[in-house]
């Protein structure tokens, strides 16, 4: 849910329980409004009656309501309190509506030539369920009206206002570290918002020139290991091909040599893992997944010949998947040596192309790997000590560069699949 959004739920929230609080204080401050109005109409009514009946007593002899709105009927003399008013609601049969109505009474004493009388009046009153009906339907309008006001000014003020900020993030979600696009401040009068591009600036150059040295480091250390593990081997090559050592220096070099050899594969797999993370890789196009398995299956056809072993491409789909070639190959060819080298002799490994995977299968060791380290970097599953067990590891991180799945399950044979479109 968008900020706007968000503030506009509350904002409604809010109003719901304002407007609610507000319509009790204002229907019982307008009901008492209403009792005042009828109270002092009926008041000065009550005042002419009197004089008129002093004028005319003939307006004595009015004992029910008729024409009049007023009864006056003659009393004991008691203590009454004289010209003491009181009021009362209380209900009278209307003909116009067929039903009782509410009406307002007013009752009170007056003398006249020494005599006690009562004085009623009554007048009409709104009735309550109807003024709440109304008043509810103007508020359930005042309502949606303030809402839809909220909405329109957050779509067009509130929305302008905002808008350095939404630029900012979508620049944050185009920013790459790898690529040399700092993120460019919009002008704005907003000291907060300035505030926020300021730091963020501040943030991704930091972080760029952090990766900058990183990969610059990495660059240059697995140069400057290469140098000189490449000239160590060369001249234990020739200290070899003179034929002047003894059997037993010779295997002592040899396992030099080989110690060398797995650094030498080792530091270029770190390096690898590293651009991998790095992401230098930015390169890509569209790849055809079947004609690349092709190509590296009949690469391994000679050191699957010579364990006596066959490499079998099935496809029963097309794969097309947009990555970077070099890494695509990679990503394969790991995943095919793997099942090759820790295969068993004399029998297939299969490569099954599906729609959206690419299953590679082999037999080896009649129980399934421990799935939670098998991807992990320097696990090895064989005790060959030439493997530098970050074959996996780099193929897993390949897969996830790329958004694809890389699984694996164990049913008679071991089966590592690419998946690149995780269906449900």
């Amino acid at each position: 849910m968008k900020l706007l959004n968000h503030t506009t739920k509350y904002f409604a929230l809010l109003l719901i329980v304002l407007i609610s609080v507000w319509a009790v204080i204002f229907y019982f401050a307008m009901i008492d409004e209403v009792y005042d109005s009828l109270d002092d109409g009926l008041e000065n009514q009550k005042e002419l009656i009197i004089d008129a009946v002093k004028i005319d007593p003939s307006l004595l002899q009015d004992t029910e309501f008729g024409v009049n709105n007023y009864t006056i009927k003659r009393v004991a003399p008691v203590s009454h309190d004289i010209n003491k008013d009181s009021y009362r609601d209380t209900l009278m049969y209307m003909q116009n509506e067929d039903e009782f109505e509410p009406i307002r009474m007013l009752e009170s004493t007056f003398v006249q030539d020494d005599t006690y009388y009562k004085i009623k009046l009554i007048t009409s009153m709104v009735e309550e369920d109807d003024q709440i009906e109304n008043l509810f339907t103007y508020l359930v309008g005042l309502y949606l009206a303030l809402v839809s006001s909220i909405v329109v000014l957050n779509n067009l003020i509130l929305k302008k206002v905002w808008k350095p900020f939404y630029s900012l993030i979508d620049k944050l979600k185009g920013f790459r570290i790898e690529k040399d696009e700092p993120i460019q401040q919009e002008p704005t009068d907003i000291d907060e918002f300035n505030l926020l591009n300021q730091s963020v600036e501040k943030l991704t150059k930091k972080s760029r020139d952090s990766y900058i040295a990183q990969k610059e480091f990495i660059e240059n250390a697995a140069h400057e290991l290469q140098t000189p593990l490449a000239i160590a081997m060369n001249k234990l090559e020739l200290l070899l091909e003179k034929n002047e050592l003894t059997g037993h220096q010779t295997q002592e070099i040899g396992g030099v040599l080989d110690n060398l050899t797995r650094l030498t594969r080792l530091n270029k797999s770190l390096l690898l893992l590293s651009k991998i993370d790095n992401r230098q890789y930015l390169e890509e196009e569209d790849i055809d997944f079947n004609a690349l398995i092709d190509k590296v299956a009949a690469d391994f056809l000679d050191f699957a010949t010579h364990k006596n072993m066959q490499v079998n491409v099935i496809s029963n789909a097309k794969i097309r998947h947009t990555m970077n070639t070099d890494l695509a190959i990679i990503m394969v060819t790991n995943l095919i040596k793997n099942a090759i080298i820790h295969g068993e002799e004399g029998k297939e490994v299969a490569i099954v192309i599906d729609e959206n995977s690419v299953t590679i299968k082999n037999y080896g060791k009649e129980k399934a790997l421990d799935s939670g380290e098998l991807f992990s970097r320097f696990n090895k599953v064989s005790t060959d000590s030439r493997s530098t067990g970050l074959g996996l590891a780099i193929s897993k991180a390949i897969a996830d560069k790329y958004n694809l799945q890389l699984r694996y399950s164990y049913s008679r044979q071991h089966h590592f699949m690419i998946l690149f479109k995780v269906k449900g």
